[in-house]
């Protein structure tokens, strides 16, 4: 049984019975003589993706949850459905697309890297690798003399994302993009 001060974002604990997954956390040190850090964190209900907010003290104990991760490969969409293909025993898990939508804009055909978590047997959800490569499908066009630290605009890429980007970058180039922040990286 992991304490609340083990924890880190991504990790899988059980409450209520639920598997809930720590989308952020923040850690607040009062000031006060003899007062203990609190934790705040933002978890999500795998099963019905609702948020919870949960604040504890960081000797507070999360029950563990059982869950397996296994690596996937995207294959195909129809409709609102997702297929993914099981990289081990090639068997097929269907998501619905309100299920990943948080990660539909990051993936592409051939992304590698792809687990679907799983607990009694049911697919809960999907995790991408923390950086995704997309190329720049329009944007505006670059500005000559445009510097690395410059001013940003938005580009739109190939999956419909739509992020900040530098001046100097320019339509069909291919760039790094965080999957966690949907921030630009730099160019792949």
């Amino acid at each position: 049984m992991p304490k609340a001060c083990d924890l880190k974002r991504g990790a899988i604990v059980a409450i209520d019975g639920a598997p809930h997954m720590i989308e952020a956390l923040k850690i607040s040190s009062p000031t006060a003589r003899g007062s203990s850090s609190l934790y705040h964190f933002r978890l999500r209900n795998l099963g019905t993706r609702n948020k919870l907010d949960r604040t504890c003290k960081g000797d507070d104990m999360f029950t563990d949850c059982d869950f397996e991760k296994r690596a996937v490969q995207y294959s195909y969409a129809q409709g609102d459905l997702y297929t993914f293909m099981d990289l081990a025993d090639y068997s097929e898990i269907v998501f619905n697309a309100d299920d990943i939508a948080a990660e539909l804009p990051y993936i592409t055909e051939e992304m590698e890297g792809i687990q679907v978590l799983i607990s009694d047997d049911k697919a809960l959800g999907i995790e991408l690798p923390s950086v995704a490569t997309l190329e720049i499908t329009e944007c505006d066009p670059s500005m000559r003399g445009a510097s690395a630290t410059a001013r940003t605009k938005p580009a739109t890429l190939s999956t419909g994302l739509v992020v900040q980007v530098p001046e100097y970058l320019s339509p069909n180039e291919v760039i790094r993009v965080d999957t966690r922040s949907g921030a630009f990286l730099g160019r792949a």
